[in-house]
């Protein structure tokens, strides 16, 4: 049987911090817990880790490159709509791809908040600021003002969070296809309504 190397093994410890999070929340995540939904014994999650707060700054940074992902994922080119349109989905899908990704994200945010103040801000600041780049880079006939970025960056947000609020509370697939739609559409309107133009797809 081959050896599985220690990078490997971190690989899943975090995984599976992720489920034992989304289960238990912060404070059920015990190392026991974790190195059993990894399927390896204690002795090698403490061999990786020094500790678990190691390990929870390792998977803060896998939530953190699982938006990066997200955001940057098609960088096909198109107008400031098409691409908040385009980011839109992509941080929705990434949501509706893993409920256990989106309550570990939402429990470490709140932790983060707790224990390292504006560590917990950090996933928003970034998660934001790669938003802002897209809609800075998107074709435009004429400049937007910085502060129309802002905003288009924060209808976003506010409709992802929205978004994945309903999908951890009512865990209904085929609902949350639909909120996809509303959710875009929704932001198509605003879209039209902001810079005064027709919506997307319309």
């Amino acid at each position: 049987m081959p050896r599985i190397s220690a990078a490997q093994r971190r690989s899943d410890f975090i995984k599976a911090a992720v489920e034992v999070i989304a289960t238990y929340g912060i404070e059920g995540a015990t190392t026991r817990r974790i190195a059993e939904q990894a399927q390896a014994n204690l002795a090698m999650l403490h061999y990786c880790y020094d500790s678990k707060e190691d390990l929870f700054a390792d998977v803060y940074e896998f939530v953190a490159g699982r938006y990066r992902d997200a955001l940057e994922g098609d960088d096909s080119p198109g107008d400031v709509r098409e691409t908040a349109r385009r980011l839109l989905r992509g941080v929705m899908e990434c949501y509706l791809e893993s409920a256990s990704f989106t309550a570990a994200t939402v429990e470490l945010i709140s932790w983060a908040r707790r224990q390292h103040g504006d560590r917990g801000i950090a996933v928003y600041d970034k998660a934001l600021e790669t938003v802002r780049a897209a809609l800075r880079d998107a074709e435009s006939d004429h400049p937007i003002a910085p502060e129309v970025i802002d905003e288009i960056a924060f209808v976003l947000a506010t409709l992802a969070d929205g978004f994945a609020a309903n999908w951890l509370t009512y865990g209904d697939r085929t609902a949350a296809l639909g909120q996809m739609e509303i959710a875009t559409s929704v932001l198509d309107s605003w879209l039209a309504a902001r810079l005064g133009a027709t919506p997307v797809g319309r």
